[in-house]
C-alpha cells in the first residue's frame, strides 16, 4: 500500500492531524503504529475507514490517550502482516504554528516532523515554562535578548507584566539583575556588560540568564527549543565582544540553554 503524508501537524488539542495520499483503499484492520526509537515500545490505533477510495484523505489521532513517553516515535502503517514506514513530504515546521502551540500551559509537547530520510515521526519532550530566545546581540556595551514566553499560559495580548532578567555566575554570590519588558508573551531585556565584569573580582566564568515574570511561578531559563535547529552549541555562533579587554560571548549548552561565557 502506498501512503504519503502531504501535511502533518499536532493541533492545540494534541491531536495528530494528517493529510495523506493513498493509492488504494485502506484494508479493514489497518492501524497506525508508533514505535519509540530508543526502546522499541509500540502504540497502535485504528486508522481510517475500511474501503475509503484512493486519493486524498484526512486522519486525526489523539495522542494523549496513547501514553507516549518522551523521545522520538517513528510512524508505520500496519495491515495484516505487512508493515510499511510512512513517507512524508511535509517538513512539519511552521514557526507560527509552533509559537501558537507553545502558548498553552503544558507538561508534554508533541511535534510531527519529517526525518532526514523522508519519513513521518513524532518528537515528544517535557514542557516547562521557558523564555524562548529569538535574538541575542551586543549593542553599546549591553547584552540584549528578545523572545517568547512558552508554556506559561499567559495570553498573547498587549498586557504588560512586571519582569526581571537575572544573570547568575557560577559563584552564587555574583548576580546581576535588571528590569525586563514583557508585553503579553513577548519579552525584551538588556543589561550592562560593565556591570557583569564589576560583579566579581575575576572576570572569567559562565553566567546563566533567567527571567522572572510576575504571575509565572519560578525562574524561567533562557533557551531556544521551539524551532527545528537542534544542537545549537555546534550550529549557532555569536560574535564575541571585548569589554575592557575581556572577551564576552553568548553560547548555547548541549541542551540549548543560553549562557554568557566571560574571559578566555
Amino acid at each position: 500500500m502506498g501512503v504519503v503524508v502531504t501535511g502533518a501537524e499536532v493541533t492545540l488539542a494534541d491531536v495528530l492531524s494528517l493529510r495523506i495520499a493513498i493509492d488504494e483503499p485502506l484494508a479493514e484492520g489497518t492501524r497506525l503504529v508508533l514505535r519509540h526509537r530508543g526502546t522499541g515500545v509500540e502504540r497502535e490505533v485504528a486508522l481510517g475507514t475500511p474501503g475509503d477510495p484512493p486519493g486524498d484523505a484526512s486522519v486525526a489521532v489523539s495522542l494523549a490517550p496513547l501514553s507516549l513517553t518522551t523521545g522520538r516515535w517513528d510512524a508505520y502503517l500496519q495491515s495484516d502482516a505487512t508493515r510499511t514506514r510512512i513517507q512524508s513530504v511535509d517538513p512539519g515546521f511552521s514557526l507560527d504554528s509552533l509559537d501558537a502551540y507553545a502558548l498553552g500551559r503544558r507538561t508534554m509537547a508533541y511535534r510531527a516532523y519529517r526525518t532526514r530520510n523522508g519519513f513521518l515521526a513524532i518528537k515528544i519532550e517535557e514542557a516547562e515554562p521557558v523564555a524562548d530566545v529569538r535574538a541575542v546581540w551586543f549593542r553599546e556595551g549591553r547584552f540584549e535578548v528578545t523572545g517568547l514566553l512558552a508554556y506559561t499560559g499567559l495570553d498573547d495580548d498587549d498586557r504588560h507584566h512586571e519582569a526581571r532578567l537575572a544573570l547568575r555566575h557560577n559563584d552564587p554570590a555574583a548576580t546581576v539583575t535588571v528590569a525586563a519588558t514583557v508585553q503579553g508573551v513577548r519579552f525584551h531585556a538588556a543589561l550592562s556588560l560593565c556591570d557583569v565584569l564589576d560583579a566579581i573580582p575575576e572576570s572569567e566564568g559562565v553566567w546563566e540568564p533567567s527571567l522572572e515574570v510576575d504571575g509565572v511561578d519560578g525562574q524561567l531559563p533562557l533557551g531556544a527549543r521551539l524551532d527545528d535547529i537542534e544542537g545549537k552549541r555546534r550550529r549557532v555562533h555569536y560574535p564575541r565582544a571585548l569589554v575592557d579587554g575581556v572577551p564576552i560571548m553568548p553560547s548555547f549548552t548541549s541542551d540549548d540553554e543560553l549562557r554568557l561565557e566571560v574571559g578566555a
